[in-house]
């Protein structure tokens, strides 16, 4: 913590920058999503969006874990206990990636009959 007044005003020009690109992500986010200029990839929301979208959010959310809740002054369990937090969210993308890209075409599945009975 501050214990003198320049680190306390260090400090809250530290909060307000980090606010400050909090803000301007926010904006960019929503004019991104509504100016028809500012589309990335086709028009209307595609995979180049959400990617962009993404982005953003993954930068905002780092920088509040950051300074704001102070991680980048803890010690090096808790980077990697957040850095497999962060494997885990990009092996669960890879995963809806795979049943998007790769899915189960089979009669037994899609033809709206029930499964049949399995006898003992």
């Amino acid at each position: 913590m501050a214990d003198t007044p320049e680190a306390v005003q260090k400090s809250i020009r530290t909060y307000m920058f980090v606010g400050g690109v909090l803000f301007l992500g926010t904006i960019i986010t929503v004019l991104v999503a509504s100016v028809p200029w500012l589309d990335v990839g086709h028009h209307g929301f595609d995979v180049m969006d959400a990617i962009l979208g993404l982005a953003i959010a993954a930068t905002k959310a780092s920088l509040v874990a950051a300074i704001f809740m102070h991680l980048n002054h803890e010690k090096k369990a808790i980077y990697w206990i957040f850095g497999s937090g962060f494997i885990f969210v990009i092996a669960l993308f890879g995963l809806t990636a795979l049943a998007k890209y790769d899915p189960i075409h089979d009669n037994f599945f899609y033809d709206g009959k029930p499964a049949p009975a399995v006898e003992k």
